[in-house]
C-alpha cells in the first residue's frame, strides 16, 4: 500500500477540520476578553486548534465538503466560517467599548483628559477611567459566562448552518447598528451623573471666581472636580453593574438570536 493511500482517510478530514477551526477561531479576533493583544497569536491559535479537535468528533457526521477541492475554492469557505466568529465577537465586544467611552467622557468632564496609559486589552493608549470601567465591564462579561454563551451558540450553529453556506450578504449590518446606537445610550447614562456634577461645579466655581477674584480657582477647581466626579462614580458603582450587565446579556442574546436566524434560514433553505 502507498503512503498516499495510508492518509487517505486522514487526509479526507483536513478540508472539514480547518473549516470547523476557522468558525470557532474567529470570536479570537474581536471577542471581550479572549481577543486581547496580552494573550499570545500562537496560543490563541494552539486554543482554537485544542477546541475545534475537541469538538470535531461531534461534528464530523455532520459535516458536507466535496471530495476534492481547489485553494480558490476554500478561501470564500474559510472566509465565511471566520465571519460568523467575527460577527457575533463584534457584537458582543460593543457594549463594552461602549462603557469605555463612558470612561472616556467622564474623564474629560473631570479634568483626565491628558492622562492616557496604554490598554493591552485594546492594544492602544485609553482614558484612565476608560481602562478602569473596560476592566470593570470584561469582568461582568466573564462573570455572566460570555465566552461560554459565545461557544456555544457557535457550536449549535453547526447543527442547522452547513459548512460553506453562510454567504456575505447575511451580515447583520442593522444588528451591528443597532447595537451600536444602544450602546452610545448607555455610555451617556453611565457618564451623566458624573458630567453633570462636573458641570454644576463648573457653574459654582466660575460664580465663586467672579464674587472672591483673590481665590486661584485654578489651583483648588481640579482637585474639587476630580474629587467629586470620584464619588459621584462611587456611588452610582451598583447602578453602573446593572446597567453594564444588563447591555452585555442584552447583546450576547443578539448575537445568538442572529446565529438561530442563520440556522433558521438554512433549514429552511
Amino acid at each position: 500500500m502507498s503512503i498516499q493511500t495510508d492518509l487517505q482517510p486522514l487526509l479526507r478530514h483536513v478540508v472539514p477540520f480547518t473549516l470547523v477551526m476557522f468558525r470557532l477561531g474567529g470570536i479570537f479576533v474581536l471577542a471581550p476578553t479572549i481577543s486581547s493583544s496580552i494573550i499570545p497569536p500562537r496560543f490563541k491559535a494552539l486554543l482554537t486548534a485544542m477546541m475545534a479537535a475537541a469538538a470535531y468528533p461531534m461534528l464530523a457526521g455532520r459535516l458536507e465538503t466535496p471530495e476534492t477541492i481547489t485553494i480558490i475554492e476554500l478561501v470564500p469557505l474559510i472566509l465565511g466560517e471566520a465571519m460568523i466568529g467575527l460577527c457575533i465577537g463584534a457584537i458582543a465586544a460593543l457594549p463594552l467599548l461602549s462603557i469605555e467611552m463612558s470612561g472616556a467622557i467622564m474623564g474629560q468632564s473631570m479634568g483626565f483628559g491628558l492622562a492616557q496609559v496604554y490598554n493591552p486589552e485594546s492594544d492602544a493608549n485609553s482614558e484612565v477611567l476608560g481602562q478602569l470601567l473596560f476592566y470593570i465591564a470584561s469582568g461582568i462579561f466573564a462573570a455572566i459566562g460570555g465566552i461560554e454563551q459565545l461557544y456555544a451558540g457557535l457550536l449549535a450553529s453547526f447543527r442547522s448552518v452547513p459548512i460553506g453556506a453562510f454567504q456575505m450578504s447575511e451580515t447583520p449590518l442593522d444588528l451591528f447598528v443597532s447595537t451600536l446606537t444602544s450602546g452610545f445610550v448607555l455610555a451617556m447614562r453611565v457618564s451623566m451623573p458624573v458630567v453633570a456634577i462636573s458641570f454644576l461645579l463648573m457653574i459654582v466655581l466660575g460664580v465663586v471666581g467672579k464674587t472672591m477674584p483673590q481665590l486661584n480657582i485654578m489651583s483648588v477647581g481640579f482637585t474639587i472636580k476630580i474629587l467629586a466626579g470620584l464619588g459621584v462614580l462611587v456611588f452610582a458603582t451598583t447602578a453602573l453593574y446593572d446597567a453594564a450587565g444588563e447591555e452585555i446579556r442584552h447583546a450576547l442574546g443578539e448575537a445568538l438570536g442572529w446565529l438561530s436566524s442563520l440556522s433558521q434560514g438554512a433549514t429552511h433553505g
